[in-house]
């Protein structure tokens, strides 16, 4: 109990803009910092350069090179070599991540992103459709053989970005997803898995089992992969499996599925 009302405070203090962990580390790399300063001022022997203001950098002292998981990267790079592959006639996407997915994608092919918000920019192989995807469009009817809703359909309804209030925004969502698709066409969809259940309002986490009730009706299943909770991709693994059923023991997960429209 004592452990979960810590993990709840340690939340609401990072919602406001308060780390204990970056308050430490801070705190604690002020001493090399000062000795670096001072030295470099030192050794420093032409004025080409100037020491200007100083701008810290703490947390980067120790760190890797960079650590090559989590969710979106994963998703976003094996879902762009899906659609690479399949090199579908029109490729639409539906809210996911501009600056991982969707520019993978437009850096071989165009790509039509809907989304709620705006997006004043103008960049080549990519037009922005302003638009609530909860409601449903018959100009959208049939429109492409090719979706992707990477990471998205979790936060239909909950008002995260500013989306009316809806339980059940994300069916409707997935409802004019397939309204969109084509007969044959293919829906590239990720969410969180895990225990089911709404951390309001950033997301949903969907179970396994409901998952699959709720598309496998709609699609037939191409592949299936996932992301566990340390980050690391599990590719086309067994969706009816006695370890699906259990969320492959993901508390926050991302599933990707790989679907055609039946």
């Amino acid at each position: 109990m004592i452990s979960r009302l810590f993990r709840i405070l340690r939340k609401f203090l990072w919602v406001f803009g308060f780390s204990p962990q970056h308050l430490w580390l801070n705190i604690s790399s002020l001493g090399w910092y000062l000795r670096d300063y001072l030295k470099y001022k030192n050794l420093e022997k032409h004025k080409q350069f100037p020491l200007g203001i100083p701008y810290p950098v703490f947390s980067e002292r120790f760190s890797s090179s960079g650590r090559l998981g989590g969710h979106y990267f994963h998703q976003d790079l094996l879902v762009a070599n899906k659609i690479f592959h399949a090199n579908p006639e029109k490729h639409v996407d539906i809210g996911s991540r501009t600056d991982g997915f969707v520019t993978h994608v437009a850096s071989f092919r165009e790509i039509e992103v809907f989304d709620i918000r705006k997006a004043d920019i103008s960049i080549r192989n990519i037009k922005f459709v302003e638009t609530d995807f909860m409601i449903p469009n018959p100009q959208w009817k049939d429109y492409t053989d090719s979706v992707s809703c990477l990471h998205v359909i979790e936060h239909f309804g909950l008002g995260r970005y500013n989306d009316p209030l809806d339980p059940l925004g994300y069916q409707k969502g997935l409802d004019n997803i397939y309204a969109m698709l084509k007969k044959g066409g293919k829906f590239y969809f990720s969410t969180p898995i895990g225990p089911q259940r709404i951390n309001f309002n950033a997301h949903r986490v969907f179970s396994i089992n409901y998952l699959k009730d709720l598309l496998l009706d709609k699609y037939e299943l191409e592949s299936f992969s996932y992301i566990d909770d340390a980050g690391d991709l599990h590719e086309e693994v067994d969706l009816f499996s006695a370890e699906a059923s259990q969320n492959f023991k993901c508390t926050f997960g991302c599933g990707v599925f790989e679907l055609i429209k039946i």
